[in-house]
Formats: C-alpha cells, sequence, structure tokens
C-alpha cells in the first residue's frame, strides 16, 4: 500500500517555492504549506493523468513534454500551455547546443592529443569566440 505522502511533492520544495514568491518577512504556516502541497499534488496528477490518457490511445508508453503541453491545453490551462512550450522549445534549444559543444569540444580534445603525439602545435592566431546565454534564452557572441 502507497503511503499517502509518498504521492505529494516534498512539504519543503513546497515551502521554499512559496518562500521566493511572498515578501521576505512573510511567515508560511504548516497548514498552509499542507494545504499547497496537495493542490500542487493533484494539479500534476490531473494533468499528467490526461497526458497520459493521450499517450495510452497513441499506444506510446511515454509521456512528453509536448504531451503535458497538450494536456494544459486540451484542460483549458491555454495560457499556462504557451509558456511551457516556449520553456520546452528553449531548452530543447539549449540541449542541442550543449551536446554540440560538447561533440566538438570531443573532437578538439582528440585532435589535441594526435597534434601533441605528432609534435604539432595547435593555431591560436584565430581569436576564439564565446557565447553567453541570458535569463530569456537568447544568445550573444562576444569574440576574445
Amino acid at each position: 500500500m502507497i503511503d499517502e505522502q509518498d504521492k505529494l511533492l516534498p512539504i519543503a520544495n513546497v515551502g521554499r517555492i512559496m518562500k521566493h514568491i511572498l515578501p521576505r518577512n512573510a511567515k508560511i504556516s504548516k497548514e498552509a504549506k499542507e494545504t499547497m502541497q496537495e493542490c500542487v499534488s493533484e494539479f500534476i496528477s490531473f494533468i499528467t493523468s490526461e497526458a497520459s490518457d493521450k499517450c495510452h490511445k497513441e499506444n506510446r508508453k511515454t509521456v512528453n513534454g509536448d504531451d503535458i503541453c497538450w494536456a494544459l491545453s486540451s484542460l483549458g490551462f491555454d495560457n499556462n500551455s504557451e509558456v511551457m512550450l516556449k520553456y520546452l522549445h528553449k531548452f530543447r534549444e539549449y540541449e542541442r547546443q550543449k551536446a554540440e559543444q560538447n561533440k566538438a569540444s570531443s573532437s578538439e580534445e582528440k585532435d589535441d592529443v594526435t597534434s601533441y603525439r605528432l609534435g604539432l602545435q595547435p593555431d591560436t592566431s584565430t581569436p576564439l569566440e564565446f557565447r553567453v546565454l541570458d535569463k530569456g534564452g537568447s544568445s550573444s557572441a562576444n569574440p576574445k
């Protein structure tokens, strides 16, 4: 039998999120944290269940971010769905760039090891280009 607490988000996490939004001197009662914990957990279960039903109908076993966004929209949470879709696209782009950088970095390390073994010096005359991501997810190039 599953314990009721195992179905809920950790209360410390819920309290931390609540504190982040409230003024510094605000106090949050244990009852308020527990109520929010139950509501948030129920909301997540509700959305996830809808997404899971969609996946089941499509004979898929894995719920993905697009399914969650679809569930939000189909249940009337269109504003949340739009925000989540934007976040999801930015997150995927960030992950794609990170994978490309890791692949390039790995390739450069192999080239450096080969050059070292052959006694070749790397070309340092080409300026390096760094990309800085801001909170909005856009990047800007800063040549160094």
